[in-house]
């Protein structure tokens, strides 16, 4: 895969280890004719070691051959997150420690979630890129500040604490990106 198509979320193999792209920075060339160098924070997703990638515009890295099987989340416990397998009902547990970014957006109702199969064991998980989930805490709207649009924080289902516009109120339920955090509209 060229550097300039590796999104957030992207599955690579690099140093003939799985990786997973957390954040993607694109740095603008200081002279005349030099390529765009592109630098990446990710995770060794056997060894869930933190990996830093810099490619030029025009290098490739390979992306990896993961099976991918659709999962429900089951349940946490204060180590681990356990998920079943939708299609044969295997059960597949992960440390909170290496799932703890996806973490903060998994409920028992989430579809769409997938395990990353690797060699005939679960390395992860991938989340769709928006999910529903309900606002729990947030301040009450103050009358006359509607001139602009300003946020609030607001606490999430999950413990996930989301800037959402001023008119938000608890219970309602809201969309959020799982790749940046950031709110996106009502659900």
């Amino acid at each position: 895969m060229i550097a300039k198509e590796i999104k957030p979320g992207t599955l690579l193999v690099y140093n003939e280890a799985p990786c997973m792209v957390k954040s993607v920075f694109a740095q603008s060339p200081s002279a005349r004719g030099a390529s765009m160098i592109y630098k990446y924070k990710c995770v060794n997703l056997l060894t869930k070691q933190k990996v830093d990638i810099a490619l030029r515009g025009g290098e490739s890295l390979p992306e990896a051959n993961f099976e991918k099987r659709a999962v429900q989340f089951l349940y946490s416990d204060p180590t681990s997150l356990h998920f079943m397998d939708l299609v044969d009902y295997n059960q597949y547990e992960l440390p909170l420690d290496s799932v703890e970014d996806e973490a903060q957006y998994l409920t028992e109702r989430l579809e769409g979630v997938q395990a990353l199969i690797y060699n005939d064991q679960c390395v992860g998980v991938s989340l769709p890129a928006a999910v529903g989930l309900k606002v729990t805490q947030c301040d009450p709207s103050a009358r006359g500040n509607s001139a602009n649009a300003r946020t609030k924080p607001a606490t999430l289902e999950t413990g996930l604490v989301v800037q959402v516009p001023e008119y938000l109120k608890e219970g309602e339920m809201v969309k959020v990106d799982t790749r940046s955090g950031e709110f996106l509209s009502r659900a």
